[in-house]
């Protein structure tokens, strides 16, 4: 763990089949923005969706920043029953996820 004013950031980036229809992927965007309000470890949540008109996300669409104080606050969250419960629901609609962690830098 860093011992400074860095924040853990936990990226998570999706990919939805193509067969996923609109009003299921409604319900992960309002699934996982209901995270932060069940799980206190996560201090900071953003997400959003591609717009790069360079055609490099590679069909993900989805992205989603999680800000945690601690590596422990993020151990608390990846296990947590709320977050398992949003991970059951997206799980079938899903064709591809990437994650990177990282300590911010100044």
């Amino acid at each position: 763990m860093i011992e400074n004013d860095s924040l853990l950031r936990h990226t998570v980036f999706f990919k939805f089949k193509e067969s996923t229809k609109a009003d299921q992927i409604k319900k992960i965007e309002e699934a996982f923005s209901a995270l932060p309000s069940k799980i206190e470890q996560i201090k900071g949540y953003e997400w959003g969706l591609n717009n790069s008109p360079e055609g490099l996300n590679k069909g993900f669409t989805h992205a989603f920043f999680l800000t945690f104080k601690s590596e422990e606050d993020r151990a608390i969250y990846l296990p947590h029953p709320d977050h398992k419960a949003f991970v059951a629901l997206l799980t079938p609609i899903l064709e591809d996820v990437f994650v990177v962690d990282y300590w911010t830098k100044q």
